[in-house]
């Protein structure tokens, strides 16, 4: 994302574009509020009663992702998707609801619509790259 300073470009995060970690803080508890309702996908979690944890990982993964300060991998080391999910067995249902409530999430902030379209290219490409099992 490009914005304009005084007749020049500079590079700036999405991280910065929308506003820090208020942004990820938010876009996190949208997406937990789906999550907590849905019995199939809290079935996933270690501890379903209880998601403050995914939350505050999640929250500072995306904000890292983006271009935020480093506190996810200086708490918990390099992000190794993959491996960290290998555990849980994500199917197509299982991807298809984390997006459902991801897209709802990214919605409901009425973000502009190249913001939005990044963050959800984004999603698509990640909830697929975790799917660990074919349905």
């Amino acid at each position: 994302m490009l914005r304009t300073l005084e007749g020049m470009e500079e590079e700036t995060t999405l991280y910065d574009a929308v506003g820090g970690m208020p942004f990820f803080e938010a876009l996190v508890d949208r997406f937990y509020e789906g999550v907590q309702e849905d019995p199939t996908l809290l079935a996933l979690y270690p501890e379903p009663e209880d998601l403050t944890d995914a939350r505050h990982k999640l929250t500072l993964f995306l904000a890292q992702y983006w271009g935020g300060p480093p506190t996810y991998s200086q708490e918990r080391g390099h992000p190794a998707l993959r491996m960290r999910h290998a555990p849980f067995a994500i199917g197509t249902d299982e991807r298809d609801r984390w997006l459902t409530h991801m897209r709802a999430a990214v919605d409901a902030l009425d973000l502009p619509s190249d913001v939005a379209a990044t963050l959800l290219e984004y999603f698509d490409t990640a909830a697929e790259a975790l799917r660990n099992r074919a349905s």
